[in-house]
């Protein structure tokens, strides 16, 4: 962006610079911003180091029990205010999502709606009451009670995929609950996952210390799970690196909450409208060039159906356009970085190679990666096994209920799964018994709400949840409060 747009963004007050107490040089240096699309400048960011990340720890700790203290209606007003900014300023910001991340202007557009949505539904967390009265059961004249209290200060590390959502989620939800934030957004989208949250927070009043900005690197990760003043690490992101987040943190006897991938089953009965299954598979595989942990990575088609489906996928893909969305009119942008789309076009290679049967697409061309199908695919090769992050409709055919479910639990993930039939009931037990965290019944995988928690079992997370109730339950803890009217003397 050329700054010549200097409003809610305000370019000059942020280039170059990180959000420590205010706007300042980073001891990292400074870092380019370039587009996905085409290698572009988006823009100039500071880069923290750890010791930047130490600074802002501890002034949020610093900060952070007046703001407990604060009353909840404070906190909400300020939430409140930071989801209006966000939405009052959507034609400005939608153009940065759409250059940073690679995003369609829809996508572009959803990520201001729900991140809205997420701030909103914090302040509206922030009015619950929490308190539980207990009952004493040692006959003691006592009230007792257990009470919410934030953990102090909580870390976020955000992913590039939906940067201001997986990043504002976690944020608004433990300034609401009391929490000071310190937060690393993924340094290949920092404005969208960072900038734009300081510049919403700071304009709707949020006192100072309470939320830092760090993009920066590994080592910046690192020292969020070994600093002291950090009680919670929030992580969204590779399975990978979110074992290496909750390894650190459970050394330091951190909460963690992980939200890690998905290979995430759509389930076909043999009764649905084929059509309209081809609609849901191919918004699920294809949104955001598959670029979502709730992708549908599997889509299990009855054997007699199955050829049919990934035609009907094909012809489809011939009418989704790829290119640069800042530019064009395209229904698929580019992906994150040149190596992700070779390293797709690779499980494309293994699949064929392996007997799967190529409909359209495959090919890489630089960071762009035509909607793709795949049929035959079975365990065994990448495509079945793997996590894609790219646009590739995987169609596996199978027998039965059983074999359905089986095919769809061969996988250590555990995020959403996904079930399309008229049999409403039969479908509902179907899924049923797949192991997940999400489970939606003549739908697609690719579904959050702000009031809904979201999560996952197994490698897609450590069974913790965020957003709705999970709020509460994952951003604060319990403190056993009990009161007698007088001290009394005991036997010794």
């Amino acid at each position: 962006m050329d700054g010549s747009h200097a409003s809610f963004l305000n370019e000059s007050v942020w280039n170059g610079k990180i959000y420590i107490d205010g706007w300042n040089a980073a001891l990292g240096g400074t870092q380019d911003v370039t587009a996905p699309a085409d290698g572009s400048h988006v823009a100039t960011i500071g880069l923290a180091t750890a010791a930047d990340l130490a600074k802002a720890a501890a002034s949020a700790a610093a900060a952070q029990p007046a703001w407990e203290a604060t009353d909840p209606s404070v906190r909400a007003a300020i939430l409140n205010r930071t989801a209006d900014l966000l939405e009052a300023n959507a034609q400005e910001l939608i153009p940065w999502i759409i250059r940073e991340s690679g995003s369609i202007p829809p996508k572009a557009g959803i990520e201001i709606e729900h991140g809205a949505g997420f701030v909103r539904a914090a302040a509206e967390a922030a009015m619950e009451t929490t308190t539980i009265n207990l009952k004493s059961v040692d006959g003691r004249d006592a009230e007792e009670q257990l009470i919410r209290v934030a953990h102090g200060v909580v870390g976020v590390i955000s992913p590039f995929n939906f940067p201001l959502i997986l990043s504002i989620r976690a944020i608004a939800a433990a300034l609401a609950t009391g929490n000071a934030v310190v937060h690393k957004p993924d340094p290949r989208t920092p404005v969208t996952g960072g900038v734009m949250i300081a510049r919403a927070f700071e304009e709707a009043g949020l006192p100072k210390g309470l939320l830092h900005i760090v993009p920066g690197g590994a080592d910046v990760g690192a020292a969020m799970c070994e600093d002291p003043n950090i009680a919670m690490v929030s992580f969204t992101g590779s399975p990978e690196v979110g074992a290496k987040v909750g390894e650190a943190c459970g050394r330091n006897l951190k909460k963690v909450q992980l939200e890690l991938g998905g290979k995430n089953a759509l389930i076909v009965m043999e009764d649905a409208d084929l059509d309209i299954v081809a609609s849901n598979a191919a918004w699920g595989a294809w949104l955001h060039q598959g670029q979502i942990c709730m992708a549908t990575g599997l889509i299990l088609a009855p054997a007699a159906h199955a050829a049919k489906l990934a035609e009907a996928l094909t012809t489809k893909a011939h009418h989704l356009p790829v290119g640069d969305p800042s530019k064009e009119q395209c229904a698929l942008g580019p992906l994150i970085v040149e190596s992700e789309a070779k390293r797709i076009e690779g499980i494309v290679e293994d699949a064929v190679a392996k007997g799967a049967t190529l409909h359209v697409g495959g090919t890489a061309k630089g960071t762009m990666f035509p909607a793709t199908v795949l049929s035959g695919v079975k365990p065994g090769m990448r495509a079945f096994d793997e996590e894609i992050f790219g646009p590739v409709a995987v169609v596996v055919s199978y027998k039965d209920d059983d074999h359905a479910v089986e095919l769809a639990s061969m996988t250590d993930f555990g995020l959403v799964g996904s079930v399309i039939g008229k049999d409403v009931s039969r479908a509902k037990t179907l899924g049923l018994r797949l192991k997940v965290g999400h489970l939606h019944i003549n739908d697609q995988t690719v579904i959050a709400s702000p009031l809904a928690p979201f999560g996952g079992r197994g490698r897609s997370g450590n069974g913790s949840r965020i957003s709705g109730p999970a709020i509460w339950e994952e951003f604060t803890q319990f403190v056993w409060v009990t009161v007698k009217p007088a001290a009394t003397p005991y036997p010794f």
